[in-house]
């Protein structure tokens, strides 16, 4: 029997259902199961069932977090569970089962949710696409022609779909505000360190990688942050103490903010005019709200950031290889991974330690030209995305890029390799442009669903505030959600 009003509930109100014993937790685990079947085999943005280990832990006796009994959905990457198969969309690790869970996983168990399932993740979590030669394409349930972004892709289709209220995404260049800008959702990047990355990972992707989740409701991203922000055990450093829980500043009015805004691109050439449109409808409802809006945006040496984001990310993808071999027992070549990601591995594996230095002086000369910023303003807003949701396959590498790849395969040459990657990086990032910033710098910056264009696709705009100030950007989410409700738009 299906619970009346699931639809229209976060995950705050299902946990109150539940702690006044109006809703019993095997019952939230049911209706999420059952829609899981239903909506799957149209979008495929569950890659592993746990409905055994549902039922059972929603037998109890559960821990009584903010989110006791409520059913939540983990992202097959960015985090081992324990006795649960982890491939990361990726057919090197498939049959890799690991024996413990990741430090945030544990957090999210304490948190008392019920964890339902893994969901989709394009390869290793690069592109910002969900589509794999191992699982297949993930569809938007918005229209499925189109793509729910990546890498927290599956998760993202899943919450838009009201299939759980909530589910677990990692952002190391986009991917938990991509899919949010793609799918209707709230999507919160925190600061650097803000949660833990631990026992397995001291940073990810040099410090890019951040967790949290995707959620329908301001709240719930606060309340889950609350519930696993804080350095783990033997963390190298730590994001700045915050002054009072995130969930009170939820509510709490932000002031008067002074806002800088663009409508074009930070890492691409070109935006697409829905995409402009839904920055100047922010701007506008920002000033009705009392926020001084001002026109600008950070000045930099795109060419420099690009290249050295791409540096950091074919670095770390050789040595994630390293780390897969050691972990299944077997080599990874060049038959085990997807093209792209092959070239990566080439990449790095050719890259030297000063290469590796200077792309990380460029990334914190990054941070230190936007703390200047903030200086004059308390956040950047700009769109999410340069373009509305993608059709599935459109971002896929061409055959003669494909074509080149092969070739490089046997004539691992630098400079040859950096033009062909810089090419790649090109296309996506065109499209994708505007997130990988603030993963170099380590600033909060969240994905607000304000806008929706003609064709039905939802289209985020972007803000981002100073290191360390998520409680700015809740204070200023929940007043946009106050004044323009998006929870009660969903899929058809």
């Amino acid at each position: 029997m299906a619970i009346q009003g699931y639809d229209a509930l976060d995950a705050t109100a299902l946990a109150e259902l539940v702690r006044k014993k109006e809703l019993q937790p095997i019952e939230l685990v049911e209706e999420a199961i059952s829609r899981i079947e239903a909506v799957n085999p149209k979008l495929n943005a569950v890659v592993h069932k746990m409905y055994d280990q549902a039922r059972k832990t929603a037998a109890g006796p559960l821990p009584q977090g903010p989110f006791s009994g409520v059913p939540f959905l983990v992202k097959d990457l960015d985090g081992y569970l324990a006795n649960e198969p982890y491939a990361g969309g990726c057919r090197a690790l498939v049959g890799f089962v690991p024996d413990h869970d990741a430090e945030l996983m544990a957090r999210f168990r304490r948190a008392g949710v019920v964890i339902v399932g893994k969901t989709a993740t394009p390869e290793l979590g690069i592109l910002g696409v969900t589509e794999t030669v191992l699982n297949g394409p993930t569809r938007n349930p918005w229209n499925p022609e189109h793509t729910p972004g990546g890498s927290s892709g599956g998760s993202a289709a899943c919450v838009a779909a009201r299939v759980v209220p909530m589910a677990h995404g990692g952002d190391g260049g986009g991917s938990i505000r991509i899919p949010a800008s793609a799918c209707g959702l709230f999507g919160l990047k925190p600061t650097r360190a803000r949660n833990p990355l631990g026992p397995d990972s001291a940073e990810g992707w040099g410090g890019f990688v951040q967790q949290h989740v995707l959620t329908r409701s301001v709240r719930d991203s606060a309340a889950m942050l609350d519930a696993t922000q804080g350095a783990d055990l033997g963390a190298p450093y730590a994001a700045p103490p915050i002054a009072r829980p995130f969930l009170q500043e939820v509510g709490t009015p932000p002031g008067r903010l002074r806002i800088a805004f663009s409508t074009g691109s930070l890492y691409g050439k070109h935006v697409h005019p829905d995409c402009k449109a839904a920055v100047q409808d922010a701007v506008k409802l920002c000033q009705e709200l009392g926020h001084e809006l001002v026109e600008d945006a950070p000045r930099f040496d795109r060419e420099e950031l690009v290249r050295s984001y791409l540096v950091n990310v074919a670095a770390n993808t050789t040595v994630q290889m390293e780390e897969i071999s050691q972990a299944t027992g077997k080599p990874v070549t060049a038959d085990d991974v997807e093209p792209s990601t092959w070239a990566l591995v080439q990449l790095g594996s050719i890259l030297t330690a000063a290469d590796l230095q200077r792309a990380r002086n460029v990334m914190h000369k990054a941070g230190r030209m936007m703390a200047a910023f903030h200086e004059r303003y308390d956040l950047f807003l700009d769109a999410t995305l340069a373009y509305p949701p993608v059709r599935i396959g459109e971002l896929a590498p061409k055959p003669a890029e494909l074509a080149a790849m092969a070739v490089l395969r046997k004539l691992p040459l630098k400079p040859v390799f950096l033009k062909l990657l810089d090419v790649l990086a090109g296309n996506s990032l065109e499209r994708t442009p505007n997130t990988q910033l603030f993963n170099q710098t380590g600033q909060p910056a969240m994905s607000v669903p304000l806008f929706w264009n003609t064709a039905g696709l939802p289209v985020g705009v972007q803000f981002s505030a100073r290191f360390g100030d998520e409680a700015t950007l809740f204070r200023l989410a929940s007043q946009l959600e106050q004044a323009r409700p998006w929870a009660g738009r969903k899929p058809s």
